[in-house]
């Protein structure tokens, strides 16, 4: 074997001695933007259905297409904060060299 393979054999194994929670904390400080989209993408989601109980008069479908439409819009909204973050750490605050 060369010592190409030997490194990226011996980069696999010290990956998978990492725990799950240390790789999500890992991903989660590196872009934070996307655990906070899942989770509000989560939660507009399960406030909609709590919701679907008392839609009064309102037909199903479109309280079904109002609820995707938000969980959606905060989705995008919390991704398209994280470009923003991120383009603002790379590019404003990078220090010059």
């Amino acid at each position: 074997m060369s010592s190409g393979q030997d490194s990226v054999f011996s980069e696999y194994e010290s990956e998978s001695d990492t725990s799950q929670t240390s790789k999500l904390l890992r991903k989660f400080k590196e872009t934070p933007f996307v655990p906070i989209g899942m989770a509000g993408f989560t939660l507009v989601v399960g406030y909609g259905l709590y919701r679907l109980k008392h839609r009064g008069q309102l037909k199903m479908s479109l309280h079904l297409i109002h609820t995707r439409v938000a969980a959606q819009g905060f989705a995008v909204g919390a991704l398209t904060c994280g470009v923003l973050y991120s383009m603002f750490r790379e590019h404003i605050m990078k220090p010059k060299e």
